[in-house]
C-alpha cells in the first residue's frame, strides 16, 4: 500500500493547512485562562495535549499551544504564545526535536519558574529505516536531526510518553499526585488494550509492505511488523509532467496495493495518482488534526487500524 500523508511535510495552500492562522484562533489556543488555583500546563500540539489531558484530568489546566490542522514543524510562534507560557508552571513537549518553535519562544517568555517536561525521554528514536526516493532533485529534506519524532503513533511507546507526564506533572505539582497516577494508570491500560488490537488484527496478514510520501509510520510500522519501503518525496504544487511521472513510477516499482491520504488533506495529485493507478485512495491519520478530547486518540488509532486492515489483505 501507499501511504501519502503530510502532516509534517512542507506546509503547502492547496492541503489546506497552513501555519497561518487567524487572530480568533491564535487566541483560542494560547490566551491563559482566568485564574482558578490549578496548576497553568501548556502543551506543544494535539497529541501531546490529549496525553496531558489525560493525566492531568481536572486538577490542572491545560491549554495547547499549536491550534489542531496546524504544521508543527513550520509553525511560527505568536505573541499569546509567548504569554501563555510566560504565565505557566509547566510546559509538555514531544521532543526528538519536533517544535522547533520553542527554544526562542521559551527565552522570549521569560518564566524562570518554568518546569519543562519531554514527553519522549527515554524513547531510542529511529532514523531513517528506508530508502528516500526523489522526483525533483531540489526536493528539500524533512530534516529530523534527533530521529524521527513520530513516536505517538505507537501505542507502546505512548505508554512511556504518559509515565513521562505523569512524573512531571508530579514533581511539578505534588499535592495531586494520587489523581495524575490513577489518571495516567487508567489511560496505559486503554493503551495497552489498543497496543493487543493491533496485534491480534495486523498479524492475519504479516509483512504488509507500503509506501510513504511523509515519514510519519516508521514506529508503527516498526512495532506491528509492516514494512516501509520507501519514502517517496514529491512537491506539493506546481507539478510538472516529469514529477507525476516519477511518482508514477516509484509506486510501480513497490508493487503498491493502495493510497493514503490525510483527514484534511485535498491535494490533486493524490486524486490523479489514483486514477492514474487505478488504486483506492484512503485515510490514515497522523494524529496532528482532531478533536481535543483525550478519547480521540483511541477513536483515530481504531480508524486506522480499520485502514491498514482492509489495505493489507
Amino acid at each position: 500500500m501507499l501511504s501519502i500523508a503530510t502532516g509534517c511535510s512542507q506546509s503547502n495552500p492547496s492541503q489546506g493547512r497552513t501555519s497561518e492562522q487567524s487572530p480568533q484562533t491564535q487566541e483560542a489556543a494560547s490566551t491563559p485562562q482566568p485564574q482558578s488555583g490549578k496548576t497553568k500546563v501548556v502543551a506543544t500540539f494535539l497529541p501531546i495535549y490529549l496525553f496531558t489531558k489525560a493525566v492531568a484530568g481536572d486538577v490542572a489546566d491545560v491549554e495547547i499551544l499549536v491550534p489542531p490542522g496546524t504544521e508543527v514543524h513550520e509553525y511560527q510562534a505568536t505573541p499569546g504564545n509567548v504569554k501563555a507560557i510566560a504565565t505557566a508552571k509547566v510546559l509538555v513537549k514531544n521532543g526528538l526535536g519536533l517544535e522547533q518553535f520553542l527554544e526562542g519562544t521559551v527565552k522570549n517568555a521569560q518564566n524562570s519558574k518554568l518546569t519543562e517536561i519531554d514527553a519522549s525521554i527515554g524513547i531510542k528514536p529511529l532514523n531513517e529505516i528506508s530508502p528516500v526516493v526523489k522526483t525533483t532533485p531540489d526536493e528539500k529534506d524533512q530534516e529530523h536531526s534527533q530521529g524521527n519524532p513520530h513516536v505517538w503513533l505507537d501505542p507502546v511507546l505512548v505508554k512511556q510518553q504518559v509515565t513521562n507526564i505523569r512524573d512531571g506533572l508530579i514533581a511539578a505539582d505534588p499535592a495531586n499526585k494520587a489523581t495524575y497516577e490513577a489518571n495516567a494508570t487508567a489511560y496505559i491500560k486503554e493503551l495497552e488494550s489498543l497496543n493487543s488490537e493491533f496485534q491480534q488484527t495486523l498479524q492475519k496478514n504479516p509483512t504488509c509492505t507500503f509506501i510513504t510520501f511523509h515519514d510519519a509510520f516508521p514506529y508503527l510500522a516498526k512495532r506491528y511488523n509492516l514494512k516501509q519501503v520507501a519514502v517517496v518525496q514529491i512537491p506539493e504544487d506546481q507539478l510538472s509532467p516529469t514529477d507525476v511521472q516519477n511518482a508514477v513510477n516509484a509506486v510501480k516499482k513497490y508493487k503498491v496495493k493502495a493510497l493514503f491520504s490525510e483527514p484534511g488533506v485535498d491535494n490533486k495529485l493524490l486524486n490523479s495518482l489514483s486514477k492514474d493507478l487505478k488504486l483506492n485512495l484512503r485515510t490514515l491519520d497522523s494524529l496532528e488534526t482532531g478533536e481535543t478530547d483525550p478519547q480521540h486518540y483511541f477513536k483515530a488509532m481504531k480508524a486506522n487500524l480499520q485502514t491498514l486492515e482492509t489495505s493489507c489483505k
